[in-house]
């Protein structure tokens, strides 16, 4: 019997910290995301556990229950990963940004080289922590700025979803912790399995554009058009030449109209979007296809090998060849850079 079949390789431990004034919501989705990937023998790819800055026992959260957290901060020495969801309670570290001993020393524990991750104002945590000082990072929209004045040594970006900054990932609000743990799926296992997950999930494997899309601002027409059609019509042809003129003109639209209002719609330019929807398409084909780098370079709208190259190293920060031996050979990969 192979050596391998005898001794497995360990699922990589996913510890997340439930804090006081918690939001059900959040500390759910990695227990959700990351508890569904298994691999072709069915085995967990992932072990998923919640833990406190106190011993076992009650954590409240923001709605009216508490929940029973099982594990204490000495779990956060055996992590791969550390995931931080939001809070409503941080007291001294979201007003001061200065940790409590308890958090201190509860943070203390965490392990040299432990990938981290935050949803939301999570994101205090790390920063208070010095895991961003000089880094980029998000948080959500409307706490961005006061995220930025109080940690003035991040470089705090309001408009994505999410970034990753290699072993160190931030979420802005909500919903978008999904994103950011689908990332981080694909990121070690590949599109296609993030892509079950999310089908299983029922979320879109990947959400265009940023944070610009949500925030708040005077309702627009009912009547007015949207950039709908034309988005679905680009994508059932990004191996062809689509120029902006043409899909302004699907929409009845003159160019400069339908730039603005695809730019609040999905909250990038058309431009950008196109070549997010075609690193996407070659990250499909060079995993699951056997089409050469060129032939690829032309499915997905690039054009040459040279193209598709600059564009998946400035996206993904390797080349289609390293990108295809990763998850073709073994399944995982760390592809770092990526910010939506």
């Amino acid at each position: 019997m192979d050596t391998a079949d005898q001794h497995p390789a360990r699922a990589h431990r996913v510890v997340v910290l439930a804090l006081d004034g918690l939001l059900p919501f959040e500390l759910g989705i990695p227990h959700r995301i990351f508890g569904r990937p298994r691999d072709a023998s069915g085995r967990h790819l992932y072990e998923v556990v919640t833990c406190s800055i106190r011993p076992p026992g009650p954590v409240e959260t923001d709605a009216d229950f508490a929940i029973h957290v099982a594990h204490g901060p000495e779990a956060l020495a055996t992590a791969d990963t550390v995931i931080v969801p939001a809070s409503y309670e941080l007291g001294p570290v979201y007003e001061d940004g200065v940790p409590t001993p308890e958090l201190a020393a509860a943070l203390a524990r965490i392990r040299p080289g432990t990938r981290l991750a935050s949803i939301c104002t999570g994101v205090y945590v790390l920063a208070v922590a010095g895991y961003l000082d000089g880094r980029p990072a998000t948080t959500h929209w409307a706490d961005a700025d006061r995220f930025q004045r109080i940690f003035p040594r991040v470089r705090v970006d309001p408009d994505v979803l999410f970034i990753d900054d290699g072993d160190v990932l931030t979420s802005a609000g909500v919903a978008a912790g999904i994103d950011l743990c689908l990332h981080m799926v694909r990121r070690d296992h590949g599109s296609a399995v993030a892509n079950e997950v999310a089908r299983r999930t029922v979320v879109p494997p990947h959400r265009d554009g940023g944070q610009a899309q949500y925030i708040e601002r005077p309702v627009p027409d009912p009547q007015s058009a949207t950039t709908t059609a034309a988005r679905a019509w680009a994508l059932g042809r990004l191996g062809e030449p689509i120029q902006l003129r043409d899909m302004a003109a699907r929409e009845s639209m003159s160019v400069r109209t339908f730039t603005r209002r695809f730019r609040e719609e999905v909250g990038v330019s058309p431009g950008q979007w196109l070549t997010q929807q075609r690193v996407e398409r070659a990250r499909h084909l060079l995993e699951s296809s056997d089409l050469s780098v060129d032939q690829v370079a032309r499915e997905a709208g690039f054009g040459t090998a040279q193209s598709m190259r600059q564009h998946l190293q400035a996206a993904l920060g390797v080349t289609p060849t390293a990108y295809r031996r990763t998850f073709r050979s073994s399944g995982v990969g760390t592809p770092s850079g990526v910010r939506t």
